[in-house]
C-alpha cells in the first residue's frame, strides 16, 4: 500500500524504550500515527504523529478518545502484575468500538498458562483474549530484553539471582521494533501475519554469566553475575522490603531462564526484517543499574 493511502496506527507505550522506537520507525516511513500515553508531557513529538492522552489502559472512555481514527493498534504491554488481562482487554475493546481493526500485541517469550515466569502467564491471558475476541491480530512474543540484566544490577554492578546454567536468547529493543514495524507496514486488508505468533529472539542463547560478561565488555564497566539459590534470592529481596508479588515475579524471571523456558532461538528477525539479529554486545543502549524491580 502506498504511503499516501496508509491507515493510521496508534502506538501505546511511546514513553518507554520499545514503544518510542516503534513510533520513531513508523514516523520515518511516513505512517500517520496516534501516540497514546498516560503522561502527555512525555509523549515524543514526531512528524505525522498526533499525541493523544492522558489515557490509561483501564480507562475505557479515555482510550476510546485516544484511539479514535486508528485502524491498527500497537499494544505494548502494561506493567501491573495480575491486572494485565483486564487492562489490555479494556484498551482493545475501546479501540474496536471506535474503528480499530487490527491489534499488534507485544507479548513475552514462553507465554503460557503454566509458564514459570509470572509475567508470561499474564501475557498468555491477553493472547487468549485476542483469539476469542475475533479481532485481527498478530502476537509478538518478545525474547528477554538484552537490557534487563544491566537494569537488574546493583550499585556495584553485580547481577544476583537464581538463574543457574540456563540460557536465554536475549534480544535488543531495536530488533523487536524493526519486526513490529515491518508487520505494521503490511497494512492491507489481509496480512500473512494475521493470527500469527512470532517469537522474536536474539541470535544465540546465553547463560546469565555469559550475558553479563558481554555487557561488561560492551560498556567497559565491571558488571558481573553472582548466582544465588532461590532461598537466598527470596531472603535478600524480603530484607529489602520488596512485596511478595514482586519477589515472585523477580525470582520466576530467573527460574524461567534456569529451567530453559526462554532458550529458543528463532529466525524471526532476519526473516521479517532482512537483517540478522543483533548480537547483544552491539545493543547500543544499557539502562542504569536498579532501574527495574523485575
Amino acid at each position: 500500500m502506498s504511503e499516501q493511502a496508509r491507515a493510521t496506527v496508534a502506538v501505546t507505550g511511546v514513553t518507554g524504550a520499545l514503544g518510542s522506537r516503534i513510533a520513531a520507525r513508523l514516523a520515518e516511513r511516513g505512517v500517520p500515527q496516534l501516540l497514546v500515553g498516560r503522561d502527555t508531557d512525555r509523549i515524543p513529538e514526531l512528524p505525522g504523529a498526533e499525541r493523544r492522552g492522558p489515557a490509561a489502559y483501564a480507562d475505557a472512555s479515555a482510550m476510546r478518545t485516544a484511539l479514535a481514527g486508528a485502524s491498527t493498534l500497537v499494544l505494548v504491554s502494561g506493567r501491573p502484575l495480575g491486572r494485565r488481562l483486564e487492562e489490555h482487554a479494556t484498551a482493545v475493546e475501546a479501540g474496536v468500538a471506535v474503528g480499530v481493526r487490527r491489534v499488534l500485541y507485544v507479548s513475552l517469550i514462553g507465554a503460557g498458562p503454566t509458564a514459570i515466569y509470572r509475567n508470561a502467564r499474564d501475557h498468555w491471558l491477553t493472547e487468549r483474549f485476542l483469539v476469542e475476541s475475533g479481532v485481527r491480530h498478530t502476537v509478538f512474543r518478545a525474547g528477554i530484553y538484552a537490557s534487563t540484566p544491566a537494569a537488574l544490577a546493583d550499585e556495584e554492578l553485580v547481577v544476583s539471582g537464581p538463574g543457574g546454567d540456563g540460557r536465554a536468547a536475549f534480544v535488543t529493543h531495536d530488533d523487536i521494533a524493526d519486526v513490529i514495524t515491518a508487520v505494521a507496514l503490511d497494512d492491507g486488508p489481509r496480512s500473512e501475519y494475521d493470527g500469527a505468533t512470532l517469537e522474536v529472539t536474539g541470535p544465540e542463547a546465553l547463560t546469565l554469566e555469559e550475558m553479563v560478561s558481554r555487557i561488561a565488555t560492551a560498556t567497559g564497566r565491571p558488571y558481573r553475575y553472582v548466582p544465588e539459590s532461590v532461598e537466598e534470592a527470596f531472603a535478600r529481596r524480603w530484607r529489602q522490603g520488596i512485596s511478595g508479588v514482586q519477589i515472585e515475579s523477580w525470582i520466576s524471571w530467573y527460574q524461567a531462564i534456569a529451567k530453559g523456558e526462554v532458550s529458543a532461538v528463532t529466525d524471526v528477525v532476519p526473516r521479517i526484517t532482512g537483517s540478522p539479529a543483533t548480537p547483544v554486545e552491539r545493543a547500543g543502549w544499557w539502562p542504569a543499574p536498579g532501574s527495574t524491580g523485575r
